[in-house]
């Protein structure tokens, strides 16, 4: 088992790679599935549970442009998932080549402690963190054009643009009273 580095191999013609990381699966799929359709740019789509990626295809995995953990608030294993995870990655991917897609966060039954536990993980690393609604075909679909804007910066497409500039413009923040209890 290896750490995953972004600068390893050389990068594809008019190709974007993404990695998407999802411990239980569930939206997972669906997005991968909007993700290929995409026609501007041939975009190949990873799987995995979590990370490290196992040793035996090393050699013919493309090199990874965008590494995105999905994280499903409902579960607190998806985010020690997510958190375990991080380890596995070169520090290099934390310069605009990382991002965070939470579902579920309009859920009730969701404790504020556990959004905000995210929140502050995408801030300490800088972040994207993306809100996605995976219940409704027009919430996969906006979730995917989110998420294919990122990439494409990611992979190069976007001329005079770069991850990292993307990655401060939308890097995650959190305000200075998260820690201070609520009034609710």
């Amino acid at each position: 088992m290896s750490v995953l580095n972004p600068f390893s191999k050389l990068p594809g013609l008019n190709t974007a790679n993404i990695l998407l990381v999802e411990s239980e699966e569930q939206f997972q799929q669906s997005l991968a599935d909007a993700l290929v359709e995409e026609t501007a740019a041939t975009v190949n789509v990873r799987l995995a549970k979590s990370l490290p990626l196992p040793l035996e295809n090393e050699e013919d995995r493309p090199r990874i442009d965008l590494v995105a953990f999905i994280i499903n608030l409902t579960s607190e294993l998806s985010f020690q998932s997510a958190e375990a995870s991080l380890k596995f990655l070169d520090p290099g991917y934390f310069l605009g080549k990382v991002c965070f897609m939470v579902t579920n966060a309009r859920n009730t039954a969701v404790p504020t402690e556990r959004l905000d536990a995210v929140r502050k993980l995408a801030a300490s690393l800088h972040c994207p963190l993306l809100f996605a609604e995976d219940q409704t075909p027009d919430g996969v679909t906006n979730a995917t054009e989110r998420l294919l804007s990122i990439l494409k910066v990611a992979a190069g497409l976007v001329p005079m643009t770069t991850a990292l500039y993307l990655s401060s413009l939308t890097r995650c923040t959190v305000p200075p009273d998260i820690d201070q209890p609520s009034f609710d």
